[in-house]
């Protein structure tokens, strides 16, 4: 879509029907609704086109005052084989775009169906540099600034041509990333099943006490930055497999803190007047500052191949939502006083917000120095709650003779019993994980 956004002033993107991909493509994964959610959350996108043809003609596109058509230079072909996009490039009103490398909705659900690891990037920074990653020091280097480039494409702001969102990555060690030594919460104080107290915060490599780090903030890409008057929110989490769970949470932190800006006078009349005489332009009063988790820290708490998404790929998915204005890769997961007081951005945010985590239970509170700070707020339940990596997974494995007939149709080896076995082997091993961390084990 930023390819397409780059081409003209505005994009309308249409989204086929669930029926129209099943008889043309195969299974969805995600409902139309999510799929739609997804568009429009898309900074680059105007608006969603709900269950748009699968062949385009020319009467469609011509009553929503479409000049041009944009598609990868890759063949999309309906049920009978033929072009869906034929009778517009017989007009001349076709337009093709490189397609952008990286994952497709095919190499996911070959993840998850064969429960593989080696998407993971043990350090991103080491892989932009050129340090780490396959190949040779050459090859290393050249995929490295590539995906720095490709950052920097999707930190661009609506227009897709114009610097957006800022990008940082955190340095810290390695186990301050994983879980840190804070004040104890209430659930560390509560004692286990067994009567015992559980451990506090620690390493989960050492089982010593982990150190609060403030660690060094560096950063990767420059973007619009904050505007004078705009507060500073927090939000942080795995994002894997980003979808309407994580839109849905972000839109909501988005109208609540409008909702508080509305209260204090932002949108009079007034206040608007002041702000574009001083920067020549009006905005909105939320910076909303993303943090992602490492791929090792995901795969810790979360276990099996968690998360699907390498720290690469969730960072770009996060980069393209609108709601979203800075990112910072490999932030803590469990937030200390000197990581929030030392954000590049002035000091502490003026909140952190987080919502119900059901998929990933934890034996502590990863937010209890938030809490204690007076920054810490919870966005309440909403129609997609219950969507994420868990979620999505869990559609794809109860689908699975669907998606693996996919799979072999894209010509895709299907999963075997082999890696069958490795993911209940997986699963055996994080349930007993949680148990063990449940009782201090």
């Amino acid at each position: 879509m930023l390819q397409a956004r780059q081409l003209g002033t505005e994009l309308l993107v249409g989204v086929h029907s669930d029926e129209a991909i099943l008889e043309n493509k195969g299974p969805t994964v995600m409902r139309l609704d999510e799929r739609i959610m997804a568009v429009e959350a898309c900074r680059w996108a105007t608006r969603a086109i709900p269950k748009a043809p699968y062949v385009t003609s020319l009467p469609w596109i011509t009553h929503y005052g479409c000049k041009y058509v944009v598609h990868g230079d890759d063949i999309t072909s309906d049920s009978n084989g033929q072009d869906c996009y034929r009778y517009v490039k017989a007009a001349g009103r076709f337009k093709v775009v490189k397609r952008t490398p990286g994952i497709s909705t095919t190499d996911l659900v070959g993840r998850m169906l064969l429960c593989t690891k080696t998407h993971f990037i043990p350090s991103l920074e080491k892989r932009l540099s050129g340090e780490e990653g396959p190949g040779g020091e050459a090859e290393r280097k050249e995929t490295g600034a590539a995906m720095l480039q490709r950052i920097k494409d999707y930190a661009t702001d609506s227009t897709g041509l114009a610097p957006g969102c800022d990008v940082w990555y955190w340095h810290a060690s390695r186990p301050a990333k994983y879980r840190r030594t804070t004040q104890s919460s209430a659930a560390e104080r509560r004692p286990s099943a067994s009567g015992s107290t559980p451990l506090s915060p620690t390493s989960p490599t050492t089982n010593t006490a982990v150190k609060e780090e403030k660690g060094k903030f560096h950063k990767l890409v420059d973007g619009k930055g904050v505007k004078p008057g705009q507060s500073v929110v927090y939000v942080d989490g795995g994002w894997d497999l980003f979808s309407s769970g994580h839109i849905e949470f972000l839109r909501h932190v988005t109208e609540t803190e409008e909702e508080d800006a509305k209260k204090r006078g932002w949108y009079t009349e007034e206040a608007t007047k002041e702000r574009i005489e001083k920067t020549g332009e009006d905005y909105g009063p939320v910076f909303l500052v993303a943090g992602i988790h490492d791929d090792e820290v995901i795969n810790h708490w979360k276990g099996i191949n968690f998360p699907i998404m390498n720290i690469f790929e969730r960072g770009l998915c996060v980069l393209q939502c609108k709601y979203i204005n800075a990112i910072i890769f490999g932030s803590p997961f469990s937030l200390s006083k000197a990581f929030l007081l030392t954000l590049p951005y002035g000091g502490a945010p003026a909140r952190v917000y987080h919502g119900t985590t059901s998929f990933m239970p934890l034996t502590y509170d990863s937010y209890a120095i938030a809490k204690q700070l007076n920054l810490y707020r919870e966005i309440d339940n909403h129609n997609f709650q219950n969507v994420n990596a868990g979620e999505i997974v869990s559609r794809i494995m109860k689908g699975r003779a669907l998606y693996e007939e996919r799979q072999r149709a894209k010509g895709e080896k299907g999963i075997t019993e082999e890696a069958e076995r490795r993911r209940q082997d997986l699963e055996s091993q994080q349930r007993r994980r949680e148990i063990e961390g449940q009782f201090g084990i």
